[in-house]
């Protein structure tokens, strides 16, 4: 069994890497790391664990673990790690930002992989340190690597995407709360976004030039899912996109090419990635759509782990998605 320490154990993602880790077949969770709720069940925060997983909060860490899982506010994991040790031979997924970018990779002698399967699943299996890809991140790239390694990104690719409310974090605030939030829509950061960095480094490390995304984020009225569509001046047919894709992801478990439009119920409470084309003129539309906390976090990130530990990439990640 892999034995699991998680840091930061009180905000959505953890909630789900506690949920998916609870019913893994080859994982136990050792401890979860807490200063403020120590020696208080996991389920007072978690109430659906509350029949699945018998563990309190701990205020000490096992430095001997197999794996690690990171899941501080963006920027803490860093300050963590200087404060904490880990044996040489623990593993660790940071679901963070903070070294995602190939400028921030290396910290206190480890190299972190840049955690997309999809993209690295060769460097991820030999790797000791992961950077777990963000929400937004994963859908938009999903939807564009496959275009980038053709080389049929050639010009400005325009991408809006939908998140839920999950996705802003547990803590409260002005636009997460239920009376703001139900029957409203609202964009956010135009062109700014966090996710751009990871995002244009992946396209340009797969195209080999430099990509330029305009990415316009919308907060949805719903709690789970992302749907991203982006579109771009593209010369070839649609059949010969769908080729293009279909080859990409021969051997991607989790990525699927549909021809048939997409919804979010597809894939909420699941690993997988739905994918869409549709050709207009001279202009081709790609949708994809993701559960943020699953594929976009928790979920990519046992599928990380799974890669590390020489797992195959579906175990304990067989979800079905709640369909009504």
């Amino acid at each position: 069994m892999i034995k699991v320490g998680i840091i930061g154990g009180s905000g959505y993602t953890a909630g789900e890497l506690l949920r998916l880790l609870s019913l893994h077949p080859e994982a136990a969770i050792d401890f979860v790391y807490s200063t403020t709720r120590p020696d208080t069940p996991v389920s007072s925060v978690h109430q659906d664990l509350k029949a699945s997983l018998d563990l309190n909060y701990s205020a000490d860490i096992n430095a001997e673990v197999d794996v690690v899982f990171l899941c501080l506010g963006h920027g803490r994991s860093k300050a963590f790690l200087e404060q904490h040790e880990f044996s040489e031979h623990t593993k660790i997924i940071d679901l963070s930002n903070d070294f995602r970018l190939k400028d921030d990779s290396k910290h206190q002698g480890k190299e972190y992989v840049y955690g997309l399967p999809e993209l690295n699943k060769q460097e991820i299996i030999t790797s000791s340190a992961v950077a777990n890809p963000g929400c937004f991140a994963t859908a938009i790239q999903l939807a564009l690597l496959p275009l980038a390694a053709d080389g049929s990104i050639a010009d400005t690719v325009h991408t809006h995407a939908i998140t839920g409310s999950t996705g802003a974090g547990a803590s409260p605030s002005d636009t997460t709360h239920f009376s703001w939030r139900d029957n409203n829509i609202s964009w956010y950061k135009p062109f700014t976004h966090q996710h751009l960095g990871e995002i244009n480094q992946s396209l340009s490390d797969k195209s080999g030039k430099d990509s330029q995304i305009m990415f316009l984020p919308f907060r949805g009225n719903f709690s789970r899912g992302i749907m991203a569509s982006s579109y771009l001046q593209y010369e070839g047919s649609l059949d010969q996109a769908g080729a293009i894709f279909r080859e990409y992801y021969e051997s991607a478990p989790f990525v699927h090419v549909s021809d048939e439009p997409l919804h979010l119920k597809q894939v909420v409470n699941t690993n997988h990635c739905f994918i869409h084309l549709h050709k207009h003129e001279d202009q081709l539309l790609v949708t994809s759509v993701i559960d943020n906390l699953v594929k976009g976090a928790s979920g990519q990130a046992i599928q990380n782990m799974n890669l590390m530990f020489g797992l195959a990439e579906q175990t304990g990640l067989k979800l079905k998605a709640s369909y009504f």
